[in-house]
């Protein structure tokens, strides 16, 4: 159903820590100039039809209403210089994805 590399499940354990949450719930939001944006939140409870994935002790949740463009993805983590800043970030690696805007927030499914 979905992937989560090592780097992207140390980051998601230490945010669900950080934030005293139980588990990361991703879900997928109409917006930005392509049309459709990742929405992932550390959550404290599931909403009752979430689905559980869970990786290395790992919960993540995923919104059913969007399972259809979640199938296939794989959640990675990046550290990247831009600016002279360095940004920490967890990517989504889509299948489903047909473009990107721009700026690389949100996505375009055919």
């Amino acid at each position: 159903m979905i992937t989560v590399t090592d780097a992207a499940n140390d980051y998601i354990c230490k945010m669900i820590a950080q934030e005293s949450g139980a588990a990361l719930r991703l879900s997928i939001k109409k917006t930005g100039c392509s049309g459709y944006s990742y929405a992932p939140q550390i959550i404290t409870q599931a909403n009752s039809t979430d689905i559980l994935h869970e990786n290395n002790g790992v919960k993540i949740y995923l919104d059913p209403a969007w399972l259809h463009l979640l199938q296939g993805i794989q959640i990675d983590y990046v550290e990247e210089e831009k600016s002279g800043l360095r940004q920490k970030r967890l990517l989504f690696i889509n299948p489903n994805e047909s473009s990107r805007c721009g700026c690389g927030e949100s996505f375009h499914v055919e």
